[in-house]
């Protein structure tokens, strides 16, 4: 008897290991557009990422939604700090800020700054990073434009951080996708963005379908 247990642990622990992955924590920190501005909370573009996310099969994520609106890239440090301090920290960050810096006219170097500031922050404690990119309207100089676009890349090519380039693809600009100030997302508007999102979240964290339940 004594024999044959021993014989059976013999071969468990001589078994391949198959770990359960853990849960993944996607933060995204943001601004006005990520705490989803003049619509409810559940309409924002995190809520419903997190909600085709989990009915693509792919419910071992959770997103949580970092957005306040009128923040600049320079809170973003600070803010990302307190995130690290819960028991469950994120494991991957989404940083959409700077619009506010480029609206504002803040000079590209500064923004820049605090943008790598907060990257290296992320991925020196094991953080995925990806940088979702903006863009400005055109009544600002091309050449203020180009290189606030231009930043975002540079940044990502220079710290190895994925780079998402326009977080507003296909809804920044169109009017019957966003609110009547022309900036903000409506409802629709955000689900799009969450459509828009979910391919490259989904490469981003590597993640693979789970079968449903029986």
């Amino acid at each position: 008897m004594i024999r044959a247990l021993a014989a059976s642990l013999a071969i468990l622990l001589a078994a391949p290991s198959f770990a359960v992955a853990a849960t993944e924590r996607l933060l995204i920190l943001g601004d006005s557009l990520t705490e989803g501005y003049g619509v409810a909370r559940e309409e924002a573009y995190p809520a419903k990422l997190g909600e085709l996310l989990k009915s693509e099969g792919y419910g071992d994520v959770e997103v949580r939604s970092a957005g306040v609106s009128g923040a600049t890239s320079a809170s973003g440090l600070s803010r990302l700090k307190w995130a690290l301090k819960s028991t469950e920290k994120p494991t991957a960050l989404l940083l959409e800020l700077g619009a506010n810096d480029g609206l504002r006219g803040r000079k590209v170097e500064e923004t820049r700054k605090d943008l790598l500031s907060i990257v290296e922050l992320a991925k020196s404690k094991g953080l995925k990073v990806m940088l979702a990119g903006m863009q400005l309207p055109t009544n600002y100089t091309a050449e203020y434009r180009e290189s606030f676009a231009r930043m975002y890349s540079e940044l990502a090519k220079s710290t190895g951080a994925r780079l998402l380039p326009f977080l507003l693809e296909g809804v920044g600009g169109d009017l019957r996708l966003n609110l009547a100030d022309g900036i903000h997302p409506n409802p629709e508007g955000h689900a799009r963005v969450a459509r828009m999102l979910l391919p490259h979240v989904v490469k981003f964290l590597k993640l693979a379908k789970k079968a449903p339940p029986k």
